[in-house]
């Protein structure tokens, strides 16, 4: 396993739609592991693979909490959004690709996903709270979306400017 660079806002590849991915094979699987890996070291709750500059249709989440050690980790390869909830709910997201960076953004309360697992195995999710979110959050990277595109222009001008400052700060 290995810690991958995350790339950062500005990055073409986070702007743009990733390939499907065709082989399900070991080359996969060790870059499950690194993703996993690389997101647990950034402290974050999921990570797609254009983040770690790769244009590929693959993502990891881990929204597991104490009450439930076993639920909210996956990796899906491929994933398509089936279904929507009618209803929406706001709720605070940041971004590995853009840190410093969080807003409410309004997302389906529920969605199902299908997917693949790392073996190739066809996996469908219906989830909602923390999950559901992460997993559309996830998805948005995959078909070159950010959360800063879900919010007004007006919120996503001031988070831009922000985003420069930290970015001044941090030379």
């Amino acid at each position: 396993m290995a810690i991958r660079p995350i790339v950062m806002l500005g990055d073409p590849v986070l702007r743009t739609a990733a390939d499907p991915v065709e082989s399900f094979d070991d080359e996969l699987r060790e870059l499950v592991s690194d993703m996993f890996e690389t997101m647990y070291h950034a402290e974050g709750v999921g990570l797609a693979a254009p983040q770690i500059g790769l244009s590929k249709r693959i993502l990891v989440i881990d929204t597991r909490r104490e009450d439930d050690p076993d639920g909210g980790r996956l990796a899906l390869v491929n994933p398509e959004i089936l279904a929507v909830s009618r209803a929406t709910e706001k709720a605070s997201e940041g971004c590995l690709s853009i840190p410093g960076l969080e807003e409410f953004v309004e997302r389906p309360a529920v969605v199902e996903v299908r997917g693949f697992d790392p073996e190739g195995n066809e996996i469908t999710v219906e989830a909602d709270d923390l999950l559901g979110r992460a997993l559309q959050h996830e998805i948005d990277h995959l078909d070159g979306v950010l959360f800063l595109d879900r919010v007004s222009a007006l919120k996503r001008r001031m988070l831009l400017k922000k985003w420069r400052k930290l970015q001044d700060e941090d030379e």
